[in-house]
């Protein structure tokens, strides 16, 4: 039994997790990396600017990453969709079809 427990990886199920939690922290170290990258630029070079290059840098990897995140969720939301049990949309159409179907008469109308 302990053979079993240490073939099974221990890591992943925390890489799961900190992988789920990971987004505001990323674009908190994103952002402060940039400032710090901006911040040794200015005082190697002495042009002021430089500081607000790093800035930018900084918020466009904050960005990058909420672009990744959401193109993985969205992939994932995606395969989910195509699985029957979750194609709820399709079933409850199919339901509004059917029910039009059987609301109309077709006989002769009696006045």
């Amino acid at each position: 039994m302990d053979d079993k427990e240490e073939k099974a990886p221990r890591i992943k199920p925390i890489i799961e997790a900190a992988d789920s939690l990971s987004l505001g922290i990323s674009m908190v170290v994103a952002v402060l990396m940039g400032v710090g990258m901006g911040y040794l630029l200015r005082r190697w070079t002495d042009i002021g600017w430089l500081f607000w290059v790093g800035v930018a840098v900084g918020i466009a990897a904050a960005i990058l990453n909420v672009y990744k995140a959401y193109s993985k969720q969205y992939k994932e939301y995606e395969e989910l969709a195509k699985q029957p049990r979750y194609a709820v949309k399709k079933q409850l159409e199919k339901n509004r079809l059917d029910a039009e179907d059987d609301d109309m008469d077709y006989g002769e109308k009696s006045y």
